[in-house]
């Protein structure tokens, strides 16, 4: 397969593989990032799991939240926190994110660690908050649920900052983004699975994003399906 070639796998199969806990690798697309996350259903993400993320991706690992879990459980992007304390902190007025190449903001919001872990940051620890953050997500589905109740039992089970980055969907996903973060959510949802999917980025052994061609050969040597933005924003876009 050529660098260019199109992707192994279609959509049955990458939605088959959240489902089963397999990986499914989603190349952006040309002209933005250009690169390859690497993503797990959260409630598959089992210590094995994250490890491989680290060990296999490199990049950093982080959870892709449907903007709908966001908004029941209040959660606040990273850049908006960072805005408000300008005030009483001015050098982050200095940092404002406004010179993104690829984008117009981050998705970025808070880190996390579960009350039950103990530094956070192994691969058990890890886990832990992230098959437990998907679990609250399943939650917050629950209408009869009001968003008092949810976000208690969020403060209950979680502190921040911890070890987990959170990236909220934009609220249109696909049509307002399309970043790793609105794809691999909008992906979870068109698979019918809690839309929460822990990611890495793929890192090359030359410092740099891995190429699409040692993507591809990753996915196939290790059961995984390899899609491109495009794939799943027709997807997205026919049952809309």
């Amino acid at each position: 397969m050529s660098p260019t070639a199109s992707p192994s796998g279609t959509l049955e199969d990458a939605y088959r593989a959240l489902r089963e806990g397999r990986f499914v690798l989603l190349y952006d697309a040309d002209g933005r990032e250009e690169e390859v996350d690497i993503f797990v259903a959260a409630q598959h993400a089992t210590p094995p799991a994250v490890r491989a993320l680290r060990r296999d991706a490199g990049g950093l690992v982080f959870l892709a939240v449907d903007p709908n879990v966001g908004q029941r459980l209040g959660l606040p992007f990273l850049q908006d926190i960072f805005a408000d304390a300008a005030a009483k902190h001015p050098v982050m007025a200095r940092l404002i994110p406004n010179d993104i190449a690829y984008d117009t903001r981050s998705s970025f919001s808070v880190t996390l660690n579960h009350r039950d872990t103990f530094t956070g940051i192994t691969d058990n620890d890890r886990s832990l908050t992230i098959t437990r953050f998907a679990a609250l997500a399943e939650r917050t589905a629950d209408k009869q649920l009001s968003d008092e109740a949810v976000q208690a039992d969020f403060g209950v089970q979680f502190r921040a900052p911890g070890h987990v980055h959170l990236c909220v969907g934009a609220g249109g996903l696909l049509r307002e983004r399309q970043g790793h973060t609105e794809l691999a959510v909008a992906l979870a949802r068109l698979a019918g699975i809690t839309p929460v999917v822990a990611g890495a980025e793929m890192l090359g052994d030359d410092g740099r994003a891995l190429p699409k061609k040692a993507a591809f050969a990753w996915a196939e040597a290790n059961g995984g399906v390899m899609l491109e933005g495009k794939d799943i924003i027709a997807a997205w876009e026919a049952q809309a």
